[in-house]
């Protein structure tokens, strides 16, 4: 080889070592430690590791750190409060050092590893054990979804609000009802039309349903939904109503006032009608009335009576001999479980003519007795 050949030699291998970036190796001597090397975590979970770096060597020991982990995985190397790139960790001594590993919500399920590298060599090897399967959406669940009532009746289900996206999020609450059904949201106690869900958290939402008075027997399906501009998700309630019970007592001429003499009886026909959509059954006819009065009826019970069909009763009343001239109240109810209705009657006591005439009679005698007394006495 000649001079010059050698000279070109020297100054190429200078300009390649000048020009070739400086790799930190991890060196001998240095290990890492930590106690949880395989977990199982869930998706969406954000995992924890203290690890220590100990230098068993006799010289101070720099090295760069990295991290590799799966396509998706968030991760984050910090000490001391800072981000690290590098270490440095004196002789005998060790370093601690944070890994902070964010399992994606949206991953299937099975084994991971997350490396720490020291100087680009794999130097501590971590499993994740990922359970089940991730989801990157919203879902508005309830365990019981079906109910069953009058049109009476409050229905009542609690919700549960998943909110498996990396985001906060606010979503608007609404109900898909019919005209004349109420519905009403409730989160920690207080009437809401949204609720706000942290990433990757749930909320439980209370939803009261009261149907229309008048609603009519059937199965009623309420689709719920909750909301944002870009997430959605429904469930669909069922109300069941058994049928509403509802009657009413009257009389055919809806006049609620008659006369009686005090000892003596008037006979009433009542009107007994379903206004409800359901069956009612064992209907009971009671009255409230002054003291020593009574009201019998014929019949009183009703065995069934059908939506919109109607039963005469007659009610037979009965005055107190005791009774004077006036006014009375009489309340007559039929009722079942479910329902009643009540009518209340204002009854007139009358004094009967005969005892009138004696009355006049009696005054007249008395009339005479005084003027015959008064002429034969009178004089003296």
């Amino acid at each position: 080889m000649t001079r010059k050949a050698a000279a070109l030699l020297v100054l190429l291998a200078l300009l390649f070592a000048v020009n070739t970036p400086k790799v930190l190796a991890a060196p001998p001597g240095i290990t890492f430690f930590t106690p949880y090397a395989a977990i199982a975590v869930t998706p969406g979970e954000t995992i924890t590791y203290s690890i220590e770096v100990r230098n068993q060597g006799s010289q101070i020991q720099r090295f760069s750190l990295g991290v590799r982990a799966p396509e998706g995985w968030t991760t984050r190397l910090t000490s001391g409060g800072y981000k690290i790139q590098e270490l440095a960790v004196k002789p005998g001594d060790f370093e601690t050092v944070t890994l902070t590993v964010e399992v994606p919500l949206k991953v299937d399920q099975g084994n991971y590893q997350v490396q720490v590298l020291a100087g680009g060599t794999p130097a501590l090897t971590l499993i994740l054990d990922v359970t089940e399967k991730g989801i990157y959406q919203v879902e508005l669940t309830t365990d019981q979804p079906n109910m069953e009532g009058t049109n009476r009746s409050t229905f009542t289900y609690d919700l549960k609000l998943k909110n498996s996206t990396p985001d906060t999020q606010t979503f608007s609450l609404t109900a898909d009802t019919q005209p004349g059904w109420n519905v009403q949201f409730t989160v920690d106690g207080k009437d809401v039309t949204s609720a706000t869900v942290d990433a990757g958290g749930q909320k439980t939402i209370r939803v009261s349903i009261n149907p229309p008075s008048k609603v009519e027997a059937g199965t009623y399906k309420i689709p719920i939904r909750a909301e944002t501009q870009n997430q959605r998700a429904e469930v669909v309630l069922e109300a069941v109503i058994r049928g509403t019970y509802s009657m009413n007592l009257k009389t055919p001429d809806d006049v609620l006032s008659t006369d009686i003499y005090a000892g003596g009886e008037r006979r009433l026909t009542l009107q007994v009608e379903n206004t409800g959509s359901a069956p009612l059954k064992r209907i009971r006819l009671s009255a409230q009335t002054p003291a020593g009065w009574s009201v019998q009826f014929d019949p009183d019970i009703i065995d069934t009576l059908a939506p919109g069909e109607t039963r005469d009763v007659t009610a037979t009343i009965r005055a107190s001999e005791k009774a004077i001239t006036g006014d009375y109240v009489v309340a007559m109810t039929a009722s079942t479980p479910e329902t009643d209705s009540t009518a209340t009657f204002r009854v007139t006591v009358k004094t009967r003519l005969i005892w009138g005439v004696v009355a006049v009679g009696i005054i007249l005698l008395v009339a005479a007795g005084l003027s015959w007394l008064i002429q034969k006495y009178g004089r003296r």
